[in-house]
C-alpha cells in the first residue's frame, strides 16, 4: 500500500505544470460544485464504517483521500481569494488570522502543520494496514505516529515563541464558493450587467459636495450588515497577539498536553492493548486533566483579570480542549467496562422503531471502529 501511495504521489508531481494550472482553474471556477461533491463523499464515508467488514481499508482510504484532496483545494481557494482581496473586504476569523500569519511568516511552520494535518487524516488507515500484520506491529505504528505528531507540535510551540498550539494548526476554509465564482466570472468579463436602478444607486452623487453615496444593504439583511461593521478588540490586535505566550507552568502544561497521547499509546502497548485495564486510562486522563488545570492556574496568576483576560481565540481553544475530555468515555477501560454496555442498552431500545432504528444502526456500525481501533477516538 505504501509503494502504491508513493507511486501515485510521484505521478501527480510529475504532471506537466500546465495540467496542474488547468486543474487549479477548474476548482476555482467550479468551487460550489466541488464543495458539494466533497461534502457528499464525506457523508458517504460516515455511513460506510462497519457495514462492510472486509472492505474497511477501502472505505477508510476513500475518507482519507477526500480529506487530503480537500486540504489541497483549501490551498487553491485561499490563493484565489488572495488575488481578489482588494476588490472586496474579507474579515477572516481570529483562528484564520493567527494561523495564516504563521504560515506566511514561517515556511517551517507551514510544513510542520501540513505534516501534522496529513497524519491526522491518514492515521486510522495506517493503523488498519498495520493491524493486518498483527497486534504487535499495530501498536508500533500507533506509537510511532503519536511520537511524530508530538515532535511536530513541540516544534510548532518553539516556532511560535511558546504560544499554545491551535487545532487545527492551518487556516480553515471560510470562502463562500459562489462568491469566488462570481469574482472569477467578473474577471473573465462574463458577469451579468447590473440593472439601471442599481447603477443609479451606486453612482448617485450628492449635489453640493459631489461625493458619491455608498450602496445600501438589502432591507432584509440590515442586522448582519451592521454586525459586519462592528470591530472587536481581537479584530484590531496584530495576529500573533491573539494568543499569549506561555512560560513556566504554562509551558509545562502545554508540553504535557502534547505528550499525553504518546504516554497513553505507550501504556496501551505495554499492556498489550488490554482495554479493560484501568492503568493506561487513568494515566492518560490524569495527564490531560492535570495539564488543563495547570494551564488555567497559570493564566489566572499571570494575566490581568485572570481567565477573564483571555482572548476570544484562547477561550475557544480552551473550550475545544474541555469538550475533548469527554472522549475519555469512549476510550480504554471506561468504554469497555461502562460506556459499551450503556450504548448496547440504547441501541436495543431503538430497534424496530421507525427512523430511530436507523440511528441505532449507525451507532452499531461505528461500534466496530471503537472496539477494534485506537485512532477513531483520538482527539489530537
Amino acid at each position: 500500500m505504501y509503494k502504491q501511495a508513493t507511486q501515485r504521489t510521484a505521478e501527480v508531481l510529475s504532471l506537466p505544470p500546465q495540467w496542474l494550472g488547468m486543474y487549479s482553474d477548474f476548482i476555482t471556477k467550479n468551487a460550489s460544485a466541488v464543495s458539494q461533491i466533497e461534502s457528499a463523499l464525506r457523508s458517504l464515508t460516515y455511513i460506510i464504517p462497519g457495514r462492510f467488514r472486509e472492505s474497511e481499508i477501502a472505505s477508510e482510504s476513500l475518507h482519507s483521500g477526500v480529506q487530503l484532496l480537500s486540504l489541497y483545494h483549501d490551498s487553491l481557494l485561499a490563493k484565489a481569494m488572495a488575488r481578489y482581496s482588494g476588490s472586496q473586504k474579507h474579515h477572516p476569523t481570529p483562528h484564520n488570522r493567527y494561523t495564516k500569519f504563521w504560515t506566511q511568516r514561517s515556511p517551517t511552520y507551514k510544513r510542520l502543520a501540513l505534516i501534522l494535518q496529513m497524519i491526522q487524516y491518514t492515521e486510522l488507515l495506517w493503523e488498519m494496514a498495520a493491524k493486518r500484520k498483527g497486534e504487535k506491529m499495530r501498536w508500533r505504528v500507533v506509537v510511532l505516529l503519536e511520537v511524530i505528531k508530538a515532535v511536530c507540535r513541540l516544534l510548532l510551540l518553539r516556532l511560535t515563541n511558546s504560544r499554545p498550539l491551535l487545532s487545527p494548526p492551518l487556516p480553515q476554509r471560510e470562502v463562500d464558493p459562489s462568491t469566488l465564482e462570481d469574482k472569477e466570472a467578473s474577471a473573465d468579463g462574463m458577469d451579468t450587467p447590473p440593472s439601471e436602478q442599481a447603477v443609479e444607486a451606486e453612482n448617485w452623487a450628492m449635489p453640493r459636495t459631489g461625493l458619491s453615496m455608498p450602496s445600501l444593504p438589502d432591507s432584509h439583511d440590515i442586522s448582519s450588515y451592521l454586525l459586519s461593521k462592528v470591530l472587536t478588540a481581537d479584530d484590531i490586535k496584530p495576529p500573533k497577539a491573539l494568543l499569549h505566550r506561555v512560560s513556566g507552568k504554562g509551558e509545562l502544561a502545554e508540553a504535557l498536553y502534547m505528550l499525553r497521547p504518546v504516554v497513553y499509546a505507550l501504556a496501551m502497548q505495554r499492556f498489550r492493548g488490554d482495554r479493560k485495564s484501568w492503568t493506561p486510562w487513568l494515566l492518560g486522563l490524569t495527564i490531560e486533566y492535570g495539564a488543563r488545570q495547570l494551564a488555567k492556574k497559570d493564566f489566572q496568576e499571570r494575566l490581568a483579570g485572570g481567565l477573564r483576560g483571555l482572548t476570544g481565540l484562547e477561550r475557544e481553544e480552551l473550550r475545544k480542549r474541555g469538550w475533548a475530555l469527554g472522549w475519555w468515555m469512549m476510550r480504554g477501560a471506561f468504554y469497555e467496562n461502562i460506556t459499551k454496555a450503556w450504548i448496547h442498552g440504547i441501541t436495543r431500545k431503538l430497534r424496530n422503531k421507525p427512523l430511530l432504528d436507523i440511528v441505532g444502526g449507525v451507532v452499531e456500525d461505528y461500534e466496530f471502529l471503537w472496539d477494534q481501533y485506537y485512532f477513531p477516538t483520538a482527539t489530537m
